[in-house]
């Protein structure tokens, strides 16, 4: 841990009037770890929209659509499929400045996963954290809440790894959760993931989520500091003064991302998990030149794009996820989209070049 007074001085150091995003300390030893996995550096980067002077300051802020998709396409250009697992095994509480000081500085585990929880918006917008009881266990949930955010998986096993780390940190290195939980479907390389949180390990789950023993959150924190929390608390929260809000777009997209592969998806449904009327809703996305359908549309296509490549899903199991019944109307509407069928196209792109 830190002096009072350097942790004092880091927290304020560079602290903007707010910030849309992810702090940058959510991605301290990026680069290192990129280069690490035989990455190209600069060129994901480039490609991702991350400016590497960014990643110097631990609270200055990164879009979180960049933010995912540096996990996403470091995985695909290193080769590493879980890239994001095992950048998230290696990330210890401290470099997630802020909202890592916010658990370490707690008076007890319960009280830091709470704190991290609570402080968690700011440190990351468009993102769900929460705990819920369920009896013998606290689940943790985090997801992901950005309607331009599909493909996210690396991002999910990163966070559930920083948050294990905390859990580790107090109750030792070989402390496991009850159970884990991925909202992605399985990855070919899935027993890397029993071995990193060493629990069982279940994929398109509704959240991403830790199953957490009460038995094991009763545990003082080795380095808790009453007055350093409260100055992380306040740094944290000075930072989000004056954000804005999602727009109507990116809220409804992330409701038909969300709902998919739950039934039969209706204008109403996705209005009322946004809070407003069916009619208000059709009519702010007519404002901003699109439609209910159009939207789901889009969607469908962007997310096919995503889990074609993914060689170890089977077809059908791919349509269930975008929302078709059948495998043949997934098949109709791909060929609407692509002029081919998704066959066809996953077998192109096997076959092409790197």
């Amino acid at each position: 841990m830190p002096s009072f007074q350097s942790a004092l001085a880091g927290a304020f150091a560079g602290v903007p009037a707010g910030h849309r995003g992810v702090l940058s300390a959510a991605a301290s030893g990026l680069g290192d770890f990129i280069g690490h996995c035989g990455g190209d550096i600069d060129h994901i980067f480039g490609i991702s929209g991350i400016d590497p002077e960014l990643l110097g300051s631990p609270t200055l802020s990164l879009g979180l659509v960049n933010y995912c998709r540096v996990m996403e396409e470091a995985a695909r250009s290193s080769g590493e499929d879980n890239f994001g697992l095992y950048y998230g095994r290696q990330f210890k509480p401290q470099a997630l400045g802020l909202i890592g000081y916010i658990g370490l500085c707690s008076p007890t585990l319960e009280q830091a996963l709470r704190n991290v929880v609570s402080a968690f918006p700011c440190h990351q917008h468009d993102t769900l954290t929460r705990l819920v009881d369920q009896g013998e266990c606290l689940r943790l949930d985090y997801q992901v809440h950005h309607g331009a955010i599909l493909a996210r998986r690396q991002d999910a096993e990163l966070t559930l790894g920083m948050f294990l780390n905390l859990i580790r940190y107090v109750l030792g290195p070989q402390w496991a959760a009850r159970e884990v939980q991925f909202e992605h479907p399985r990855p070919e390389g899935w027993h890397e993931h029993c071995k990193v949180f060493d629990a069982p390990v279940y994929f398109e789950q509704p959240f991403n989520s830790l199953l957490i023993p009460k038995r094991d959150i009763g545990r003082t924190m080795p380095d808790s500091d009453p007055l350093l929390l409260a100055v992380m608390q306040d740094a944290i929260r000075r930072l989000n003064d004056r954000t804005p809000h999602q727009g109507i777009v990116d809220q409804a997209r992330n409701q038909i991302h969300l709902l998919l592969a739950q039934g039969p998806l209706s204008l109403e449904r996705v209005a009322d998990n946004m809070g407003i009327s069916p009619w208000s809703l059709q009519r702010r996305l007519r404002e901003e030149g699109t439609c209910f359908t159009q939207m789901i549309d889009t969607v469908r296509r962007e997310l096919a794009e995503y889990l074609l490549p993914q060689r170890q899903l089977p077809l059908s199991d791919i349509a269930l996820q975008l929302g078709y019944s059948e495998l043949s109307a997934f098949s109709r509407a791909f060929q609407r989209w692509y002029g081919t069928s998704p066959r066809t196209w996953r077998q192109t792109l096997h076959l092409a070049p790197c």
